[in-house]
């Protein structure tokens, strides 16, 4: 199936309403920040970025006139403060705003800041996007129901996120896959399935390979590999189920022959359950933060209504559940997948408890 015919042309940006604010507020993402997305904006002009290979990045690098030039670095370091450090001033003249490039590519179409310590070289990036109600409750989600923990801020309609380091999943695929040992492949094809899992759970779509990197971890005398989602925009919108399935997008083909080649089939299930109990586990211990951006969710209006009627009636079918037909809101459905994987976990969990006392002499 084509990607023109499983996603949608074009997604909506959705405002946050006072409740998401109020969340937000009170778990320390919003804060007044000295930069808006708009300001950004004012560039006087622009550069193609290209690659390493020659290859057009689709960001331009922009420059801005020197009467704006030192405000802006200055409030981007600002930025910086506040998202890595104590928001103090007290690190600037160790500070460089390398570089500020612009992604026309995309839904968000994001600033990447490129900041650089000039003591000793070292970079980091972070990115300043348009605030979007769909990808903050996907920032939030992965924050709590992955391994990873995301750092970003909120400030009306603009959006700073951290950079999530990694190897971009095409540039993998494409250059370091081929020559990855036999047993790497084997990890990457168990790490793939666990990914795909996990994203079908929270419904965190348009997984294809360069909204994603691949995170090598040195353990000992080997390498793991570690897949990590950096594109939220699709978080709880489209009504295709297949959209919140990695597997189906054909940049993922390799992946997903990785996949059928080096697992079984009894292996593939064991992972999938493994990566539920791992997501149910994370929904317990996030306790009441789960559930109050859960229960904003569910009254927020972040899709259309007939992907909604779409994708509750696909997970019905799935999951023989009558009440996923029944819903009204993405966030609704989202409630429901998780107290779905909640409830499975913990049904398994009491039998095995039951059954262990029976066997007790």
């Amino acid at each position: 199936m084509s990607e023109e015919r499983m996603m949608s042309k074009k997604k909506p940006a959705y405002p946050v309403n006072e409740k998401l604010d109020a969340y937000l507020d009170n778990y320390n993402r919003k804060i007044e920040i000295p930069i808006f997305y708009e300001d950004l904006l004012r560039f006087a002009g622009s550069v193609v970025v290209y690659d390493n290979d020659g290859e057009d990045t689709l960001w331009v690098r922009v420059y801005y006139s020197d009467s704006e030039r030192q405000e802006i670095d200055l409030s981007l370091k600002k930025v910086y403060s506040q998202l890595h450090s104590d928001g103090s001033d007290r690190i600037f003249q160790y500070l460089n705003i390398d570089a500020v490039d612009y992604c026309t590519f995309g839904n968000s179409k994001p600033f990447r800041i490129r900041v650089r310590n000039i003591l000793n070289d070292n970079f980091t990036y972070f990115y300043v996007k348009k605030t979007d109600a769909s990808r903050i409750y996907g920032l939030e989600l992965e924050h709590m129901l992955s391994p990873y923990n995301l750092n970003f801020l909120v400030y009306k309609d603009t959006l700073i996120e951290e950079h999530i380091s990694g190897i971009p999943g095409d540039v993998f695929i494409k250059d370091i896959l081929p020559s990855c040992s036999e047993s790497e492949k084997s990890q990457l094809a168990k790490e793939f399935v666990k990914f795909n899992e996990r994203c079908m759970i929270r419904l965190l779509g348009d997984m294809r390979s360069y909204n994603y990197v691949i995170v090598p971890v040195h353990d000992f005398d080997h390498v793991v590999y570690r897949i990590r989602a950096i594109d939220f925009d699709q978080q709880c919108f489209e009504g295709k189920l297949k959209v919140y399935r990695p597997q189906f997008f054909k940049e993922n083909n390799v992946m997903v022959e990785l996949v059928r080649r080096k697992l079984l089939v009894d292996s593939v299930d064991q992972y999938k359950v493994e990566e539920r109990s791992i997501v149910a586990k994370r929904i317990i211990s996030s306790g009441k933060r789960i559930k109050k951006l859960v229960n904003i969710c569910k009254n927020d209006d972040i899709s259309l209504p007939e992907n909604v009627e779409r994708l509750g009636r696909e997970i019905y079918e799935l999951t023989h559940d009558v009440k996923f037909k029944r819903t009204k809101t993405m966030g609704q459905i989202l409630h429901l997948a998780l107290d779905f994987v909640k409830r499975n976990y913990q049904d398994v969990s009491m039998k095995q408890i039951l059954e262990r006392r029976i066997k007790l002499p």
